[in-house]
């Protein structure tokens, strides 16, 4: 999609230290992180939010990023030691790129989660 920061940074336009990337899926460190391994996990294809994957009846893309998310934890060391993965879906769930997006976060003890 033209104008999406996201979209840029796939098709390498703006920079960004990649982590892990495969045909369905962009993996680069977060500029502003909130834990010492903050990486998101973006799908190729532009989805504007999870209502965007449902409605185009592509949910394989959510294994996909699953699948990522493992591969990235391992890369970045936290597989055995815990990480929190966070979909932030819309205004009030704080997305503010409007492109579909996993954050991995762990390196360290996560607060403030629910527990469980």
């Amino acid at each position: 999609m033209a104008g999406c920061l996201f979209c840029n940074l796939i098709k390498g336009k703006i920079e960004a230290e990649v982590v892990f990337q495969n045909e369905h899926v962009f993996c680069f460190e977060d500029i502003n992180p909130q834990a010492p391994v903050h990486v998101l996990i973006i799908p190729k294809k532009h989805y504007l939010n999870l209502k965007a994957v449902s409605d185009a009846g592509d949910l394989s893309i959510m294994e996909e990023m699953h699948r990522a998310a493992l591969e990235v934890a391992k890369i970045k060391g936290v597989d055995e030691r815990g990480f929190r993965l966070v979909i932030n879906n819309g205004k009030e769930g704080s997305q503010i790129i409007l492109h579909l997006h996993l954050h991995l976060l762990g390196g360290k003890q996560i607060g403030g989660g629910m527990a469980g």
